[in-house]
């Protein structure tokens, strides 16, 4: 007999360590989204770990700004960014406080509330597409800006909280170059921070960087 997913919330413990070590670590853990019109849960599949002023691929290389100030703490927020002025994105905040890390969720699997994450995923052919990317994990659960700095493990009632899951055994998480990072940030070799679960449908396929073209 298999045994269900713990649903103990994580500890800001959890969190408070280098990002290279929670980012594995959050695969096949719960996100619980409580929504007016009841909760969504998602198993996570896919994650990337940004290290800030060490990593030239994090919001937080050059420091600090009004934009990424979740990133350097307490552990254990919410950190959401809107990007190509049509998406979000959320990450968890990594510890130590006053060093900027976060892991970027970029995909799982939706547990419950499926008929909600539909409501808002409507392109979506099925349901493993549903937060199939990270855009499409933040507009299935309803996250935006409003969010960011959300604690997700503040006690009692909160929009946003990680539970125990069924964390993924270490022969089934898969490592890569991250997705659609430019320059040294996005070299596999020096920064293969992207964490899968191996063979998951609703982990999203690997696309490089491609350069903006500018208009006119």
């Amino acid at each position: 007999m298999i045994a269900p997913p713990d649903r103990t919330p994580l500890p800001r413990t959890f969190f408070d360590r280098p990002v290279l070590e929670v980012a594995p670590d959050l695969l096949g853990r719960i996100l619980v989204r409580s929504t007016p019109d009841g909760p969504i849960a998602l198993r996570l599949t896919e994650v990337e770990a940004y290290d800030g002023q060490n990593d030239p691929g994090s919001h937080a290389y050059r420091g600090r700004t009004a934009r990424n100030a979740v990133m350097f703490g307490p552990p254990g927020h919410v950190y959401v960014y809107f990007t190509y002025g049509m998406w979000h994105c959320m990450n968890l905040v990594c510890g130590p406080e006053g060093r900027a890390s976060a892991v970027l969720l970029r995909a799982g699997e939706v547990v419950e509330g499926a008929e909600l994450a539909r409501k808002r995923r409507l392109s979506a052919r099925n349901d493993k597409e549903l937060a199939k990317g990270p855009a499409r994990l933040a507009t299935a659960l309803g996250i935006d800006r409003a969010l960011d700095g959300t604690d997700a493990c503040a006690p009692g009632e909160t929009p946003l909280r990680v539970l125990t899951g069924t964390p993924i055994p270490s022969d089934q998480v898969r490592v890569g170059p991250r997705t659609g990072v430019a320059g040294e940030g996005g070299d596999g070799d020096l920064h293969p921070w992207r964490y899968w679960v191996a063979d998951d449908p609703t982990v999203s396929p690997y696309r490089a960087h491609v350069p903006r073209r500018r208009r006119g």
